[in-house]
């Protein structure tokens, strides 16, 4: 296995042909990201399934090593994370203020707090880094993928599989089954997408759902059987308690039925109660990591002000201060040209001072409140794991904290808050959210990166340039990729074309809860008894976790019963299979080392690989089946041009895509379990 790369080493790290080949991944799992992330408001990180392929690819080209993969998974991972972005911008169509995702605006909102989220972590590496214990678990597993495939003994069978062919055949795999089952499904409907059952119980409605998305069972396996408990304990909450007591208690209309009853309920009140979980949730891990986050800022701070920015070993090398400080100063004028023209482009009367104090005041919160958040997500991703931080609670903070700064500022320039019903000031708060949430996604993504690069021994300065690299493609990418989907599949609450059927369209889940709660804010209409009532279950979870961890190695994850709550259950129960299909692999791999003394994590390290190369090639091949039917719709301007079957054939198309669900997913284990490189196959 390779060693880190000592500090006399100079590799070949940034090259021409890596930048081009992280390139091309980014535009895959951006355009994947942006397709799930609107679906069920997840993405998946890209850093492992990025380094499989770059391994797979460029031990074809001489001269290729660790450096220059760990590059390309750089890169790559910069720009999918950057697709988080999608969680805010489409509540600008929702509102009615956008037609559609101007190109350069949304391109230069992603570019700007994207590179921003890069530089507000380049001075918190020493201490986060170099220097902390945090564990970091998703660079940690990149840099061991890097190093188990970069080994250097010899050009053999054996070796040729550690340089990553097998990985790269399970990525693709995993994506043509996932790719040819939302063809059937979403494409030629031949087999259902998801599947429900409602109960009533006097007026009381339960109801029982499950999709059959092979991207959310990839996501719910990769985040894991703790998260999954958390979400299944949410959907309960919400389908076994709250919608079932409201539905009790209400009067509906005659031609309205329980389910339709339910359903609405949900939409307009329950998910209010997911929403308080959530942001208590996102408060409560921002408090009991301000102090060591804070500790973090001021002693790299202090190393930077000490050493100049530069360390004359080659891993220690950060982009200078200089560098950092030019940098800023350019996006902070770039940030102020972009607002400007946004909100010169909403309310061309509004001049002087009042349009000048409502550009400045949201671009310096935007720019100094991302660095606070830039320092709490590298904090958080170090400690739980980018896919564990709460960016959809930083979200909800930053919408309320900005909703408030701008009826501040128009109780004293009130020209804004009455322009077309308050539209123009609810687009603003969204708008500059936006810029935040850009930064938390990098600055959650940036250091994992930085830890891999620390592990395999890269150099910080061109890990840098490659993360800012990999955010000005990603914000090349995911305008066209959102325009394409919502011309094609439309977002919840926002159609382009009349006839549309609001079934298929895209739920964009933190879109719509950031944009209810900014336009509650500013027509004082926020369902605040639900809010509250969700922060009220919130605490008292908070507090169940406490007594877990205490007493045990288990933890109920907070935020994930808010997620829980507010998916639809259709997502949600899906998203727990994935998560029970991973327990399931644990389990059995822990009874197979029971039973012949050996080590687990030895054992199980080939399969449990495997199952997150599968689990993340899942994610990627319904994601571009996805995007290929809606460039299909959009070119046809048919709602179902590839449909086989009519609407009549649903009921059957359900119970055929359940039964071809359940054995894609034996199929799925017995694949992960069958095969063990390293270890003794054991064979039950």
């Amino acid at each position: 296995m390779t060693d880190r790369v000592p500090d006399h080493l100079d590799l070949p790290e940034l090259t021409l042909r890596g930048l081009i080949l992280g390139a091309l991944i980014t535009l895959v799992f951006t355009a994947s990201n942006v397709y799930l992330g609107l679906k069920v408001g997840l993405t998946f990180a890209s850093s492992i399934p990025a380094a499989v392929i770059s391994m797979a690819v460029l031990r074809y080209f001489k001269g290729s090593n660790i450096l220059e993969n760990n590059m390309v998974q750089t890169q790559a991972s910069a720009a999918g994370t950057l697709s988080s972005i999608i969680f805010i911008l489409p509540g600008l169509l929702m509102i009615g203020y956008w037609a559609g995702f101007p190109f350069w605006q949304t391109a230069m909102i992603c570019a700007i707090g994207g590179i921003l989220g890069v530089l507000y972590t380049i001075p918190l590496r020493r201490v986060m880094v170099v220097q902390s214990e945090l564990p970091y678990p998703e660079g940690v597993a990149a840099a061991e993928i890097l190093r188990v495939g970069s080994s250097d003994d010899g050009d053999d069978e054996d070796a040729a599989q550690r340089r990553g062919e097998p990985g790269l055949r399970d990525i693709l795999g995993g994506g043509l089954v996932a790719a040819a089952f939302s063809l059937c499904s979403s494409g030629f409907k031949v087999l259902g997408e998801s599947i429900s059952l409602w109960v009533g119980a006097g007026q009381a409605a339960f109801r029982f759902s499950t999709g059959f998305s092979f991207a959310l069972v990839g996501a719910g396996y990769l985040m894991g059987i703790t998260a999954g408990i958390a979400i299944l304990i949410g959907v309960l909450i919400c389908w076994g308690v709250a919608v079932p007591l409201l539905t009790f208690n209400a009067t509906p209309a005659e031609d309205l039925g329980l389910s339709e009853l339910a359903t609405q309920l949900w939409s307009s009140q329950v998910r209010f109660l997911g929403a308080g979980t959530i942001g208590i949730a996102a408060l409560w891990t921002l408090a009991t990591l301000f102090k060591p986050m804070a500790q973090g800022v001021w002693t790299s701070l202090r190393a930077v002000r000490g050493k100049g920015g530069t360390s004359t070993a080659r891993t220690e090398r950060d982009m200078p201060p200089n560098a950092l400080l030019l940098l800023s100063g350019l996006l902070l004028l770039a940030l102020l040209g972009v607002f400007a023209t946004f909100l010169h482009e909403a309310a061309p009367d509004l001049s002087g001072l009042g349009f000048w104090s409502f550009v400045a005041g949201c671009v310096f919160f935007a720019f100094f409140f991302g660095f606070l958040i830039a320092a709490a997500c590298g904090y958080m991703a170090g400690l739980v794991g980018s896919s564990s931080s709460p960016i959809s609670g930083i979200g909800i903070i930053a919408v309320i904290l900005v909703s408030l700064l701008i009826l501040g500022m128009g109780s004293l320039e009130s020209g804004l808050l009455q322009l077309a019903g308050g539209k123009v000031a609810i687009a603003l708060a969204l708008f500059t959210t936006s810029v935040v949430l850009a930064i938390a996604a990098i600055s959650n993504d940036n250091l994992q990166d930085l830890k891999t690069g620390y592990l395999v021994g890269a150099t910080p300065w061109r890990q840098q340039v490659a993360l800012i690299v990999g955010c000005l493609v990603g914000a090349m990418v995911i305008p066209p990729v959102l325009d394409l989907l919502y011309s094609a599949y439309g977002f919840s609450g926002a159609l382009p074309r009349e006839g549309m059927d609001p079934q298929q369209a895209l739920a964009a889940p933190q879109a719509t809860l950031l944009t209810a709660i900014a336009s509650g804010i500013f027509k004082n209409a926020l369902n605040w008894n639900m809010i509250l009532i969700g922060v009220v279950l919130g605490i008292a979870l908070i507090l169940v976790d406490l007594a877990l961890r205490r007493t045990s190695k288990a933890s109920l994850p907070v935020l994930a019963v808010g997620l829980g709550i507010y998916l639809p259950p259709t997502i949600g129960m899906t998203l727990v299979i994935g998560a029970a299909l991973g327990w399931l692999i644990d389990s059995r791999l822990a009874r197979r080392t029971q039973a012949t003394g050996q080590e687990l994590d030895r054992y199980a390290e080939v399969p449990r690989r495997r199952g997150v190369l599968l689990a993340s090639g899942l994610i990627v091949g319904e994601s571009l089946m996805g995007i290929l039917l809606a460039s299909l719709i959009g070119t046809t301007g048919k709602g179902a041009p590839l449909a086989l079957v009519g609407p009549g054939f649903s009921r059957t198309a359900e119970w055929l895509g359940l039964v071809v669900f359940a054995l894609v997913c034996a199929a799925f284990c017995r694949h992960v379990l069958g095969t063990q490189r390293g270890s003794e196959l054991i064979r039950e």
